[in-house]
Formats: C-alpha cells, structure tokens, sequence
C-alpha cells in the first residue's frame, strides 16, 4: 500500500458521502458512496477480494472525498459524479440510455409529441414507455381521440388533419381556451390510466349514433374503441390494482450483475429492461446505485416501485419525493420480485454459458492445432503478411492472437526499409528480423507458432531468420491460399509438408480467421502507406512547393485535376508567380502521362 493512501486512510471520517478514486495519471476511475466513510473505502485496501475488485485496487494511485449531512445526499451526488466523470469501472447507466415519453407542450395551442429528450419548459411528460413503438402508438391513438395541433410552426392555411377531424386549425381560426383545457384534462385523465373511462364515453357515443342510423359514425366509434384496446391492453400479468408501478430484481455472481426491470403500466406488465454488467462493490450497495442512475433525472416516475429484499427502502423513498417504495412481502407483487430476481439469475448464467463456450471453442481449437502439429498448445499465435504492388510502398503486418482469439493491441505494423523492388522473401526476412531482434532485446513474449502468409519460400526466409541468425526455435507455417483466394492448406516442417486438417473443423476455421485478419490488416496499412506517397510524388516533388503551399493550391482549386487544367493566370490569382505556375503545370501534366501508361500496363495508380 501506498504510503499516502495509508495517511489518507487514517484519517477518514466516520461521517457519510462519497469517495473518488484516481489512477496514476490523476484520472477518476470509481465513484462509490457510503454511511461510513471509514468503513467503507478501508475495505477496499484490506482482506481477500475477487479477481474484479482486486484489478480496481491495482489501479488506485490516490483517492479523495466528499463528506455529505445525509446518506441520502451521498446517494445523489453519487449518480451526478458518475453521469459526470463517467469513470472506467462505474459501468452502471453511464450509456445514458433514455426511454421515450410522451410530451403535452405548454403552449397556446398545444400539441403532443414523442420525445427522449426532457425540458424544463413547463411541459407534461408522461411515461417513460418501454419502446418508442408502443410511444407512437399511443400518441397516434390520441391524435384521432384529441384534435390538437400538429405541426410544430403554424402553417398560413389548414391542413388535411382538419379535414380528418384531427386538428382545430388554430392557423385559420379562433379557437375557445376552454377547448384545450377540457382536451388537456381528459388527455391527462386517459395517460395516467384513466382509458376505461374513455372507452365507456366513446361506447354510448357509439350506441347513440346507431339508434340515429349514423351507421358510419357507429362504426368510425367502434373502430376507435378496438384501437384503444388494441394499444392499451396488452399484457402479460395484470395487478387488479391498475398501479404504474416498476418492479426490481437482480441477481449478483463471478464479479458480474444483472438487473431486471418489470414495467407495470395501468396495473400491466408490458415490457422489460435487463443490464448485465461488472461490479467492484457490495452487491446491495451497487444494485441501490444502479437504481439511482436508472432513475436520475427522469422527470415521470411510476407510483410504486418494488424491490427486492436487503434493498436500502428507506434512503430510496426519502429521495423519490411522492413515490412509495416498498419490499413486498407477499402476494402477487411479491411474485413479481422472485419473478425478476430469477430471471436475472437465469440471464447471468446464460451469459456466462455463452463466455464459456466462446472461450472453450477458441480455445478448443487452438489446442487441436497444435496436437495436429505436433507443438503443444500454442497460446500465442503471431501471423506475417506482406503487401505493395509492383514493389512500390512496401509493407508488412502482423497479427497475434492468443488462446485461439485477436489480441489486437499486440498488432504490430512495418515499413520496409532494405528492399527494392517485388522481393517478398526479402521482405519477409527483414520484418522477422526486425521482430525477433526487437523480441529478444526487450524480453518480450516467444509465440508457440509463427505463421506465414505463403508457401515454403515464405517459410523457409522466416525459418533461416529465426533459426541461423536470432537462434530461435519456433516452429514455422505457412499459409497457401486457392484460386479464390481463401485459405486452402497449411504446410508445417522442414522440408515443408502438409498439415492434416480437415476443412470443416474449428482448427481451420481458426487458421481461416488468422490469414483473413492479417490480410486485412496489411491491406489497410499498405492502403494508407500507399495514398500518402501518392500525395507526396505529385506535389511534393516540385521545387517551391511546400507544406503551406500544397495547402494553398488545394484550398483554391480543390483537385490536381483541377490544378493540371489551369491556366498560369488562374494560378495567378491563388497567389502562385507564373514561374512556379508553368513548373507546377509541367510537373502535373507529365505526372498524368506516366499514369496512363501505368494503367494500360494493369497497374492501378490513384
């Protein structure tokens, strides 16, 4: 332990608020909060702690505090720290994942909408709803039942929603206040589950219009009441209660934790979130952050929320001012619980069934690699492959993959510096060179196995490399591709022979996958390499031209196709004498000649 973490640690309070810890380079990397200060960050420095909090701990270089007056308000400042900092390891709702609301705009003429965004503008949110889907379609449900404005700048005349019965047309004509506030009230009576009611009206309207032979009317009605069932009563369990309510359970194992979220609406359970994610901290603690997050800012909360046992009620329903929450104890809410709690622990270990079997495959196949070779288990693999064309720009790759997986940040990518020309045992022998000199030099990792995109002279340029020059014994393998370009053998050995793997199987998928990625690799680099030394020749190489002026020739005429078609005059006035002017037009327009040629050779210039 750091000497001034020790002094910090004997001087914490025994008060609450919330910690910050820091890495080396004075970066936040975990928010937490806590009753006891004390307590909890010397927790953190002290006993056995799994392989998830252990990896934190290495990472903590110092830390600070914040004392706060309230658990509550340690719990709150919490959820603004993290949406702030957005720390490495506080993984919880930092995505800023939002559901969509339904917006009543305050206005003079008002107007709905579907929105994620909130605005402190006097505005009415109702939701939050579980999909932007089942939003759109309440809202449309309340177009034909509400006709308030839709667009959002009044237009000069009406529009077809008048003509539809969906709109007042307050852009031509005057429209009563008392008009929106009876539409208002009874839109708000309907969003927070006053629907029924609505329906009954809409049903003795319906009979009225029959026994008045407005059959079309009748049946206009009864389409509307179907529609409302349709969007409002979908279910799946139903509290007789018709509560917004959302209902918590999660399920904490390995380091890792799930939370399940049942969304209740009108007593309905219509939908739900799930979140798998790592956790440093106490299982109770992380879950009462998460719900925290899940909640901060949201400006339409539900009635109720329901959680599961050890869960913080009361620091919970002293900060949701008007919601009540509650651990249920039995019945049908306390199902819902259990309910969410086992789907979260079903959700868990579906996940870490899936880790499982990722790794055991790749990992699977690396072994039956290595059995079919005749090495060992090769744990890391490093894969070689060189690219340019006609000899110009080259380049050169490499992949490395471990346990049967791209480990991406040990990709190494080389320039050539020795060769000339298409020699491409050369320039294998200079990139293994240069790796296995800088390998041994700085004690970095051996591979198990080295391959070679390429047949036995790829292999043997490595193979003498490695061997009579660096001294190393690694076996080598070469990769041979079809007439289509994919994978078709891998040959092993000295004098190369062919390997005995069958097409089909995970060892050759795998071999597909490493000579797929550092082909893709090189092609890109050499890609790059390629369009700035194209850049380079064509501008670069004229006398006077230089970085500012290359930018002032672009920023004017924007092309080199535009540039070689100009005349000393149009150079004239981008600032360029007409001496440079006719050099530059030389320059460009012998450049074009050489390109012609090269391209009815099959060489493709850029």
């Amino acid at each position: 332990m750091k000497e001034n973490i020790r002094e910090k640690l004997a001087l914490l309070p025994d008060l609450p608020g919330c910690y910050l810890m820091k890495n080396a380079d004075g970066q936040i990397i975990y928010v937490g909060k806590a009753k006891r200060l004390k307590n909890r960050v010397r927790s953190y420095f002290t006993g056995s702690h799994d392989g998830k909090t252990q990896l934190l701990v290495s990472e903590i270089d110092d830390f600070e505090y914040i004392v706060t007056d309230s658990a509550m308000e340690a719990l709150i400042l919490e959820a603004n720290l993290i949406k702030r900092h957005r720390p490495r390891f506080n993984v919880l709702m930092k995505d800023d994942k939002s559901y969509p609301y339904i917006r009543l705009t305050k206005e003079t003429h008002p107007r709905l909408e579907v929105t994620r965004q909130i605005k402190k503008d006097g505005s009415r949110y109702f939701g939050p709803y579980p999909n932007a889907q089942a939003a759109q379609q309440t809202k449309k449900l309340l177009d034909k039942l509400y006709p308030l404005r839709k667009c959002r700048t009044l237009p000069k005349r009406v529009c077809l929603y008048y003509h539809m019965g969906q709109c007042l047309a307050p852009c031509e004509f005057d429209v009563d206040p008392t008009q929106y506030e009876e539409m208002i009230r009874n839109i708000v009576r309907f969003l927070n589950g006053g629907y029924k009611d609505v329906q009954k009206d809409l049903e003795e309207k319906m009979q009225q219009a029959s026994e008045e032979l407005n059959f079309e009317r009748a049946r206009e009605l009864r389409d509307l009441i179907q529609h409302i069932e349709a969007v409002m009563v979908k279910q799946n369990i139903v509290l007789q209660d018709e509560t917004d309510r959302d209902v918590f359970g999660y399920w904490a194992d390995k380091g890792m934790m799930c939370v399940q979220v049942f969304f209740l609406r009108q007593g309905k359970l219509i939908e739900r979130d799930v979140a798998i994610f790592p956790h440093y901290g106490e299982e109770e603690e992380d879950f009462l952050t998460y719900v925290t997050q899940f909640y901060h800012e949201k400006p339409a909360l539900p009635k109720e929320i329901n959680l599961p046992a050890h869960a913080d009620v009361a620091l919970l329903d002293e900060w949701l001012t008007g919601v009540q929450v509650h651990i249920p104890q039995r019945g049908m809410k306390k199902r819902l619980v259990e309910m969410a709690n086992e789907n979260a622990r079903i959700a868990l270990n579906e996940r870490f069934k899936l880790i499982e079997r990722d790794h055991g495959r790749t990992v699977d196949a690396a072994r039956k690699l290595g059995e079919a070779l005749g090495i060992g288990y090769p744990r890391r693999i490093e894969a070689f492959d060189n690219s340019n064309i006609q000899g110009a720009d080259p380049v050169s790759a490499m992949v490395v993959f471990t346990d049967g997986t791209p480990d991406k940040k040990e990709y190494r990518k080389y320039k050539i510096r020795s060769v000339q020309g298409p020699d491409d045992y050369s320039t294998m022998r200079e990139v293994i060179r240069r790796r296995y000199t800088r390998v041994l030099k700085e004690d970095l990792p051996l591979p198990e196995l080295v391959v070679v995109d390429g047949g036995r002279g790829q292999m043997s340029a490595a193979a003498d490399v490695l061997e009579n020059e660096l001294g190393l014994f690694i076996p080598v393998a070469g990769l041979v591709k079809d007439d289509r370009h994919k994978t078709a053998r891998l040959l092993i050995g000295d004098p190369p022979r062919e390997a005995d793997l069958p097409k089909g199987t995970q060892e050759f998928y795998l071999l597909q996958r490493i000579q797929e990625e550092v082909h893709r690799f090189a092609i890109t680099f050499h890609r790059q390499t390629r369009g700035k030394s194209m850049v380079r020749s064509v501008l670069d190489d004229i006398p006077g031209v230089g970085k500012k002026r290359k930018q002032q020739l672009y920023k004017h005429f924007g092309s080199l196709d535009r540039m070689r078609t100009a005349t000393v005059e149009e150079y004239r006035k981008a600032g360029i004498g007409d001496k440079l002017a006719r050099n530059i037009l030389a320059h460009l327009k012998e450049t074009a000649k050489s390109a012609s040629k090269d391209e009815g050779s099959g060489e493709r210039v850029d």
